[in-house]
């Protein structure tokens, strides 16, 4: 494997500047030029011992990273194609607050917790499907989801709310 890897780095360092001038010339774009020829070695290594007994490995990057231009170019012209025969697409709506402020306090408790939350409530699994999925104990997950709820029910609290759950002012109730 030495081998492989300082025949491979010769191999790069004698030819990479050659084939990246290349492929700008062919492009007309440096950072393409760039992706492509990354790619291109970057392919060649993991076939490295097919490549390096090909007649002319330099040859055999060259076309590759020739093809992968292509295959770009043919993709932002089916883009454009798709863009001309169906119009732009319709401006996606702002997210919904409550939407985000779900996703912030839902990134902020364990991810065991928050697995098992998003499973049961927007997956609609049940408690023994997660058990089976996650490899856990039913018991488990009964317990991540109600500490998952009680640590989602703080996070998403109005700090300004001075109701509690059942909407009766903090404080004692009715006067």
């Amino acid at each position: 494997m030495a081998a492989d890897t300082t025949d491979f780095d010769e191999f790069y360092n004698a030819t990479h500047r050659r084939v990246l001038h290349q492929m700008y010339a062919m492009t007309g774009n440096l950072a393409d030029a760039q992706e492509c020829t990354q790619e291109a070695y970057a392919r060649a290594w993991q076939r490295w011992k097919t490549v390096s007994q090909a007649n002319n490995p330099e040859a055999w990057i060259r076309t590759v990273a020739w093809r992968i231009a292509a295959s770009r170019w043919r993709k932002a012209k089916n883009g454009v194609t798709a863009l001309v025969r169906h119009g732009a697409p319709d401006h996606a709506p702002s997210p919904d607050p409550d939407h985000v402020a779900l996703v912030t306090a839902l990134k902020q408790i364990p991810e065991s917790q928050r697995q098992a939350i998003v499973m049961h409530h927007l997956a609609g699994m049940s408690v023994e499907d997660i058990a089976h999925e996650t490899g856990s104990p039913t018991g488990t997950i009964k317990a991540r989801l109600s500490r998952g709820r009680a640590a989602l029910a703080q996070l998403l609290t109005d700090p300004g709310d001075t109701t509690d759950s059942a909407g009766i002012p903090a404080g004692g109730g009715a006067s």
